[in-house]
């Protein structure tokens, strides 16, 4: 990884039922702040929210979302790939993506290269029980994580309600990911969004770029931005409000991890990933990998879901 300057822009979709034309508008509207962005901090990653092209909650079923939106490299993406290309920048984009029949939608982050060229899509893998295409939602989860080696280091991709699990982010960096990315359209409160970027960051000692959406959908709900940066010892260094807006910050691998706390006299002297037990993990990795639900939770699993 090399130092450099990463950015997180928030924006709001456009209200009222989805069509073809609000797409449009959310496309122009994301192309508009991004350009701004780049002129004004010469960001060389920017990360765009959850769902940026529509919205996160639709208000359509699964096939008339499928009808609107693109197979990636498609007409959704592609205003986005000359972006990149235009602004010789790296962009990760929040998108529903169509899968490979009717009905079949993704909820994808495609990370794009400063030619413009699709470097890889990830694909939700723990859609939130509402979007859950099973649970009488719209999307079908992803199977496989990833990792991304660009110019300027390896960048992994989680999305929303993935930064949740601790399993997802650390199997990320454990595949090398130095910076992870979570485009979100996060509807929950600001302390739980802080909470596990933070975490997730701090878990595996990567940078993380928080971007996530502000304004109302086009079901009428509202989202509260904070997009943020967070180092790999957990210190916020960009945090926004919740207006349409962008946040910057340097990035350093040679500071990053140098200190016991920021600013301190004191050495950083552990490193979460190297000093696992693994031997603890192989023991019990039949617990890890058991059907388990909180003794706690109140409601039950819907009908024909396997717990």
């Amino acid at each position: 990884m090399r130092a450099f300057t990463a950015a997180a822009v928030q924006l709001a979709p456009s209200p009222g039922p989805l069509t073809a034309q609000s797409i449009a508008a959310n496309t122009a509207r994301a192309v508009h702040l991004s350009r701004r962005c780049h002129a004004e901090t010469g960001a060389d990653l920017i990360v765009l929210p959850e769902s940026v092209t529509t919205g996160f909650t639709p208000g359509v079923d699964s096939e008339s979302l499928w009808d609107l939106v693109s197979e990636i490299g498609g007409e959704i993406t592609a205003p986005y790939q000359r972006l990149a290309a235009e602004l010789g920048a790296h962009l990760v984009l929040g998108t529903y993506e169509r899968g490979p029949q009717r009905g079949i939608v993704y909820n994808a982050a495609v990370v794009l290269g400063p030619t413009g060229a699709v470097l890889g899509v990830y694909r939700k893998t723990h859609p939130f029980a509402t979007e859950r295409a099973d649970r009488g939602g719209w999307v079908t989860p992803g199977e496989d994580t990833l990792v991304v080696d660009t110019e300027l280091g390896s960048i992994g991709v989680i999305i929303c309600f993935d930064g949740d699990y601790p399993e997802l982010s650390r199997i990320t960096a454990i595949q090398g990911a130095e910076i992870i990315v979570r485009p979100s359209a996060l509807l929950r409160s600001a302390d739980l969004w802080e909470l596990t970027n933070r975490a997730r960051a701090y878990d595996n000692h990567v940078f993380l770029i928080g971007s996530n959406a502000t304004g109302v959908d086009p079901a009428g709900v509202i989202y509260f931005g904070n997009s943020m940066i967070v180092t790999p010892t957990a210190e916020v260094i960009a945090r926004a409000a919740s207006h349409e807006c962008w946040v910057s910050a340097r990035l350093d691998p040679e500071t990053a991890m140098t200190t016991l706390t920021p600013g301190s006299s004191v050495a950083q002297s552990f490193d979460h990933l190297a000093d696992r037990n693994l031997a603890l993990i192989r023991k019990h990795a039949d617990v890890l990998l058991a059907d388990a639900r909180s003794p706690l939770a109140k409601h039950p699993v819907p009908a024909g879901v396997a717990e």
